[in-house]
């Protein structure tokens, strides 16, 4: 055999092991990739921003631009950033506590959104329901029935709502024509007008939820209690419902989060005279440009929406130690 012939034979095994290495390497350089970048992008979208508007909540009101002080620079060096620390108080936090304003924006914001969850659920368990039960070839021209409203832009649909709700609208119009009633309802600028568009708004991320966790069901579960005289309702409360609740948890937090700060729905359906923390914020940052104050009551509200999330969260871990 040639020497030529040994030296291949004897690097092929070496220069395969460097390229096993070399891919093993590869694999676990993308695996961990995946797995940075979701936090990155919390890092830079979500943590950052929200240093940034609990440092403006800890300063003071300034006519200046920025309209607050102190803004935090190095130009004093470590000694001046450090001085411009001592500055910062919590002030700001203390007045929202004695202004009875901010409390009762803050609960009424919970208890619009509490109920309008509640109406949510209401409306689209049963169409969730109907579109899992129903048969697999029309079940996608159902869900895109579904996802069809956010084709149109939101605030087009929300004023699309005052056309509707009006007193000379088209639902008052119906109603008059068909003798159902004698005069013109007065539903617009009130709580049942923001109740319709919260719930109109924010259908669809009930229904999907509901939806994926009802199309997973296993139905012979159902059929096995018919057999046994289970009633239908008490199929539905004690087989059904049950194995439900996470689509039922999921969307109520998908609905719950973003009403509680809305500003849109109770600004154009609800009038001038309703009291959310959405529009107490506006109000706060752009009418009377009191960035400090606007920070506290944003850094309080992303705290009392925390709350849930991690209430949901517990409940996700529960159901997957049952599972296991």
């Amino acid at each position: 055999m040639s020497s030529a012939a040994v030296t291949t034979s004897t690097a092929s095994p070496a220069s395969n092991a460097g390229k096993s290495i070399l891919a093993r390497l590869g694999a676990a350089f993308v695996g961990r990739l995946v797995i940075i970048i979701p936090y990155v992008w919390l890092l830079f979208f979500f943590l950052i921003p929200f240093v940034i508007v609990f440092k403006i909540s800890l300063s003071q009101t300034a006519i200046a631009i920025p309209p607050y002080t102190p803004a935090l620079d190095f130009s004093g060096g470590i000694s001046g950033f450090l001085a411009q620390l001592k500055q910062l108080s919590l002030d700001n936090y203390t007045w929202l506590t004695q202004d009875a304003l901010y409390f009762n924006a803050y609960v009424t914001s919970v208890i619009i959104a509490a109920v309008s969850t509640v109406l949510t659920l209401l409306v689209g368990y049963p169409i969730a329901y109907g579109m899992a039960r129903a048969p697999a070839t029309i079940r996608p021209t159902l869900l895109m029935l579904v996802i069809l409203p956010f084709w149109t832009s939101f605030l087009i649909r929300v004023y699309a709502w005052i056309g509707i709700l009006k007193p000379e609208g088209l639902l008052n119009q119906l109603l008059l024509a068909t003798g159902v009633i004698h005069q013109p309802l007065i539903i617009l600028n009130t709580y049942t007008a923001i109740f319709i568009g919260i719930v109109y708004s924010y259908l669809p991320f009930m229904v999907l939820p509901l939806y994926s966790a009802l199309e997973k069901m296993d139905y012979s579960l159902i059929e096995a209690a018919k057999d046994l005289g289970c009633p239908p309702t008490s199929a539905f409360w004690k087989i059904t419902f049950p194995l439900s609740l996470p689509g039922v948890i999921a969307g109520c937090l998908l609905v719950f989060i973003p009403a509680v700060g809305e500003f849109v729905i109770p600004d154009l359906l609800g009038g001038s005279q309703t009291l959310m923390i959405g529009k107490t914020l506006w109000n706060e940052f752009f009418a009377n440009r009191d960035w400090p104050v606007s920070s506290a009551v944003a850094v309080i509200l992303l705290l009392l929406l925390i709350v849930p999330i991690m209430l949901f969260q517990r409940a996700q871990a529960r159901a997957q130690e049952m599972d296991r």
